[in-house]
């Protein structure tokens, strides 16, 4: 059977020739990670085919998404070589089966995909000396969800007074997105006077009231606004002098809401001077953290994170941040609102339902973690043909960010940056050179090799892909 939900894509075609070749992409498994990728890569008219053996999935994916989609298992060889695995590019395993996934993978490489990846739920199979092997079996790249958010936890929890933290090239460069309050000293002025060529950060995006702006040298930050600052390591100080936040206590003491794989990363990869404490229903489960947390510092309660009583019981008052890891979105938002209201003052919920993260960041919870989001990320930057390192969707800014290395004679290295006609809605945050960070202003040359930080919102990637090439 030739895949359900095809569709004529003659204006997608017309559109990806104008800066490259038709990428072919396999997703097996039309689940989070799978349909939320089909519906992302959809929009880069890309020529995708997503294999489920389960009719009902498929058809959650939707009829307006510009995708075939295939009702076999992604371990048939004749399904993979009627979906087109001879000749693509990318093979994505993302079911719940990581066995599945790795076999479907090896085979789709056989057939001749140039790339796979495959989602594993096993932390033994990220370790690096096994990323050869995996290599020779046809894996190319193996992703690890809950250790991805376990990375974004931590990074929240390093630094209470920030929402976001993406640290590239080791801190060369980072990016902090803060919520500014009535502390903030500068509120109310122009960008032109703050972030001119001698100063020490860039506001590469603004988040207000649901709308994302890429900010020229006009605007101006407002109370309440999410800021975007690329900034260098040894100034991450002083930008929390300007936004008022060296009031915020540094997290030593952590509670943990739910007792699952990424709370376990989350314990096994957090700072030795941090203590923590995972509240669990299950006792089953919290026997089996005690074993497997047995030489970290973990306290493992079994009980109801949303209790009143054993939050106070527990030492409440005296925690600094409130992590909930449940499986469902609803707890993990209200748990948050109830440790702020006992006065925690950093909160990091799991949200895996999209449509509820606009309505987690209304309510002021810290830091959202969507693992599929996370996930998807790292897949997406495979797709892309510029030499591509790092990127990342800002789900609470509805934005992209990306670390390109633009080619030798690439469009991007050929003018000052003001002069380079860079599209709407796209802004060069920083680079790093010889393992050094710089901001960039207008007069700024590009050089191939450089890391470049590029910030989008509602722009393909592709369009600016094509400066780097």
């Amino acid at each position: 059977m030739l895949p359900s939900g095809t569709k004529s894509s003659l204006t997608s075609e017309l559109s990806k020739n104008q800066y490259r070749s038709t990428m072919k992409i396999i997703i097996a498994g039309a689940y989070a990670i799978g349909t939320h990728l089909a519906r992302l890569l959809s929009r880069e008219h890309d020529d995708i085919v997503v294999i489920e053996p389960n009719e009902e999935r498929l058809a959650g994916i939707g009829q307006d998404v510009d995708i075939l989609t295939m009702e076999a298992s992604p371990t048939s060889i004749k399904a993979l070589k009627q979906a087109g695995a001879e000749d693509a590019d990318l093979f994505i395993g993302v079911t719940p089966n990581e066995c599945q996934n790795m076999t479907a993978c090896t085979l789709a490489k056989a057939l001749g995909t140039k790339k796979t990846v495959a989602k594993v739920d096993n932390s033994e199979y990220i370790a690096p000396e096994l990323q050869e092997f995996f290599s020779e079996l046809g894996v190319s790249s193996i992703i690890y969800p809950e250790m991805l958010a376990a990375i974004d936890i931590n990074n929240g929890l390093k630094m209470s007074w920030v929402r976001q933290r993406w640290d590239v090239h080791d801190g060369a460069l980072v990016m902090l997105g803060v919520k500014l309050r009535e502390t903030c000293t500068i509120l109310d002025r122009p960008l032109r006077e703050l972030c001119g060529p001698d100063d020490p950060y860039h506001i590469v995006a603004i988040k207000r009231q649901g709308d994302t702006i890429i900010p020229g040298g006009n605007d101006c930050l407002q109370m309440y606004d999410m800021a975007y600052f690329m900034t260098t390591k040894q100034y991450i100080p002083y930008i929390r002098k300007i936004v008022g936040k060296e009031h915020y206590v540094d997290v030593k003491n952590v509670m943990i809401m739910g007792g699952g794989a990424t709370a376990v990363r989350t314990v096994k990869t957090m700072p030795s001077y941090m203590d923590v404490k995972i509240i669990e229903t299950d006792d089953q489960r919290c026997e089996r953290l005690n074993s497997i947390l047995e030489n970290d510092k973990a306290l493992i309660i079994n009980g109801d994170g949303r209790d009143l009583s054993l939050l106070v019981e527990e030492g409440i008052k005296n925690t600094q941040a409130f992590v909930a890891l449940t499986g469902n979105a609803e707890t993990n938002i209200l748990a948050c609102l109830t440790a702020k209201r006992m006065g925690v003052r950093k909160t990091v919920a799991m949200v895996e339902n999209i449509d509820y993260v606009s309505m987690a960041e209304s309510l002021d919870i810290g830091t959202i973690i969507n693992k599929k989001s996370i996930a998807a990320s790292h897949i997406y930057q495979m797709m892309l043909d510029a030499n591509v390192h790092n990127v990342r969707f800002l789900m609470t800014a509805n934005a992209d960010v990306a670390e390109f290395i633009p080619s030798e004679g690439s469009k991007v290295t050929r003018k000052p940056v003001k002069d380079l006609g860079l599209p709407k809605g796209m802004t060069i945050g920083g680079l790093v050179r010889d393992g050094q960070g710089l901001l960039v202003s207008g007069n700024t040359m590009i050089r191939p090799g450089d890391s470049v930080m590029v910030f989008c919102h509602n722009l393909n990637m592709k369009k600016i892909e094509k400066f780097f090439l």
